[in-house]
């Protein structure tokens, strides 16, 4: 045939040789067309038959060549597909299976097969189904193609936020299989014996792996002696076996809202290991003293011990008995009283302390989504974090400077919880921006832990939080490694955490170097060097998922708000170059309101992210932290986002522009706000 002829074959590569090629990233539009993005600031248009070669999100070569005086990009090599294994649902064309990508950018169905061992008659038009691409236009392949290899949940289970979000970051669904009984293990270890210490656990009314229980006793002089007993799971687990590398696969329990999936067996979790009230349990425990003025001493001391929890307290009924002098329905004993009131003397020292030389947190509320029994969502409540949240949190932070302490002393090494501060390329703007609003700073200071956390404690002091939002983006990470480094975020020079040995994996190997320093040992095996990589990425995902399911049940629950124009009060938390993203202070709510929605004519918006800072005809509107009143304009539960508009209006311009339609912008909004996460 004419087209095979090697010669005319030759010509083209010829030709395309001397054509100028581009690499960049595919980012598709609404209308069919796309651009090829280069850097930040070059773009190429990509026509609509193009874009049929290519995915948004494809890293591709394109060939730049000059078509109706306009200069576009046609993808010729693909470098990096965007998607290979993803979720989708069910469609059925003309009786042929096709999947459609869960992704707001992804909205065109893909040819499918099933993989062997599923039937295509299995699946319906809608299910939720594990997909991987499998065949692609720019490797020479006739169109997309890809193969379904297991079916999530049927098209309208209520279940299925949770099942597609766990599939989705591929987490598992279920907590590890249980054995058929339960042994401690030998190791050389002399418990001491503490079932007559009081004891108390403060937890949420409804936990059930409770792993950390406090004992607080004032002296005479007026210090403290605080002793914290931490559940001991690795005295069941042994390392190295097939179930300790479960835990370390997982890396953490996975909390989701309504539902939780345990990273160990919940014969562990919820019974064996749980310090529950009046149950003889063993602990790893550290005894510290603590100075009046909140100064945590030199002297912890790490040891096995068999504990029995003697009151199991709820952190409301506390926080009620001490902010308000009793609780309806709850009475402390004498014994226990004297508990409560000494751990929340200790825990005002400690926060004095922590305000005078480190960093603090303004508090934030919990937001906890009630659901039925069918997974409809009831309503969700607003948790704020009270004086015994706080007062247990002052005991955890305790614990995990003196293992910080510890390990970093006798071995070097652990796994530990670092932030390094401001990253350093972006100093110099971080010191102008500062200095700029009032501060005194400069780069050799904020390179200092001292430094940083002076930095923070000012920003405490601030009228509003603008100035902290701004500053947050020139942060580093939080990570965790295995050698020991200051936290700057928290202002200390050590932290490695231990009291959470159920739920985080970090913490069982941790819970292990502590039991090596108890029996006296001078060596232990270094934690390898993956392991913060490895759970510094668990948390990511965990992350992602308890947002998704989060945004997937808001969507639920604020169906109706759309038709009800309901006004809620709202902080802006982050602002993009396509609009603002806030959060609904009466539910926790992220709702995306787009330029266009602020003002009818965006070409009179200007988004500046660099400046955190919205303008409409070039005068300051909104800035980050700003609350404003927002109603909601549109729910759409197929990409499970929200979007609104501030109530507040602005006076129309004689001047019209054309400007696109309003889905449209939305849509190019929304696009935006998903590459900003």
């Amino acid at each position: 045939m004419f087209q095979d002829n090697p010669l005319l074959a030759q010509l083209k590569q010829q030709i395309k040789e001397n054509i100028p090629k581009k690499e960049g990233t595919v980012k598709a539009t609404e209308k069919g067309f796309g651009f090829l993005e280069v850097d930040s600031k070059t773009s190429y248009f990509i026509p609509p038959v193009y874009m049929k070669k290519v995915m948004h999100g494809d890293k591709v070569i394109a060939l730049i060549r000059t078509e109706k005086e306009k200069e576009v990009a046609e993808p010729d090599e693909l470098v990096e597909q965007s998607i290979t294994r993803f979720i989708g649902r069910v469609k059925l064309v003309r009786g042929n299976l096709n999947v459609v990508p869960d992704s707001p950018q992804l909205k065109d169905a893909i040819r499918a097969k099933t993989r062997k061992g599923l039937s295509h008659d299995a699946l319906s038009e809608g299910d939720w189904v594990v997909a991987k691409l499998i065949r692609h236009p720019l490797n020479g392949e006739n169109g997309f193609f890809c193969e379904i290899s297991e079916k999530i949940t049927d098209a309208n289970d209520k279940i299925a936020p949770w099942w597609v979000t766990l599939a989705k970051h591929d987490l598992p669904n279920q907590e590890p299989a249980p054995q058929e009984n339960w042994e401690m293990l030998d190791e050389s270890l002399v418990r001491e014996d503490l079932t007559d210490v009081p004891f108390i656990t403060i937890d949420n009314a409804s936990t059930k792996d409770m792993d950390d229980a406090l004992h607080t006793v004032a002296n005479e002089d007026g210090t403290f002696t605080l002793t914290i007993a931490i559940a001991d799971p690795t005295a069941y687990v042994a390392e190295g076996t097939e179930l300790d590398k479960q835990a370390r696969e997982r890396g953490f329990t996975i909390y989701l809202p309504g539902r939780n999936i345990p990273m160990l067996p919940r014969e562990l979790s919820d019974d064996l290991c749980s310090l529950r009230e009046g149950e003889i349990r063993p602990a790893l425990c550290c005894r510290v003293t603590i100075q009046a003025d909140g100064t945590i001493s030199d002297d912890a001391t790490f040891f096995s011990a068999t504990i029995k929890s003697q009151a199991r307290l709820a952190y409301d009924n506390v926080s009620d008995w001490i902010e308000n002098g009793h609780c309806e329905g709850w009475q402390p004993s004498d014994v226990i009283a004297e508990q409560v009131n000494t751990l929340h003397h200790l825990a005002k020292a400690r926060v004095n302390w922590r305000e005078t030389n480190a960093v603090t947190f303004p508090d934030r509320p919990d937001y906890r989504f009630e659901l039925s029994e069918d997974n409809d969502v009831v309503a969700i409540h607003v948790e704020p974090r009270r004086i015994a949240n706080r007062m247990v949190e002052e005991a955890m932070i305790t614990a995990n400077i003196c293992a910080g302490r510890a390990l970093r002393e006798h071995f070097g090494f652990g796994v530990f919880n670092t932030h390094a501060g401001f990253s350093p390329e972006k100093m110099a703007d971080v010191v102008e921006l500062i200095n700029q609003h009032g501060g005194e700073v400069n780069a050799e200071t904020l390179a200092t832990i001292e430094g940083f956390s002076a930095l923070r404690r000012w920003l405490n002091t601030q009228e509003t939080t603008f100035l902290d939002n701004r500053i947050r983006k020139y942060q580093a990470y939080s990570e965790i490694g295995n050698t020991p480094a200051p936290h700057f975020a928290m202002g200390l020079d050590v932290y490695a955490t231990w009291t959470s040995p159920i739920r985080k994996y970090g913490d069982m190997v941790n819970h292990r170097l502590l039991k090596a320093i108890v029996r006296g040992e001078t060596a232990a095996q270094t934690p390898d060097d993956l392991i913060g990589e490895e759970l510094a990425l668990h948390r990511k995902h965990h992350r992602m998922a308890e947002r998704d399911v989060s945004d997937w049940l808001y969507v639920r629950l604020l169906k109706n708000a759309v038709s009800e124009k309901k006004t809620f009060l709202a902080e802006i938390f982050d602002i993009n170059r396509a609009g603002m993203r806030v959060r609904l202070l009466e539910n926790g709510a992220m709702t995306f309101i787009p330029g266009s929605l602020i003002c009818e004519n965006k070409k009179r918006v200007e988004c500046n992210a660099d400046m955190g800072i919205i303008s409409v005809d070039g005068n300051k509107e909104f800035q980050l932290g700003d609350q404003i009143e927002v109603i909601i304009t549109d729910i759409k539960e197929p990409t499970r986002s929200i979007v609104g508009r501030p109530t507040r209006e602005f006076a129309v311009v004689a001047e019209k522009i054309e400007t696109e339609t309003k889905a449209e912008v939305v849509a190019e909004a929304e696009q935006v706000a998903a590459k900003s996460e």
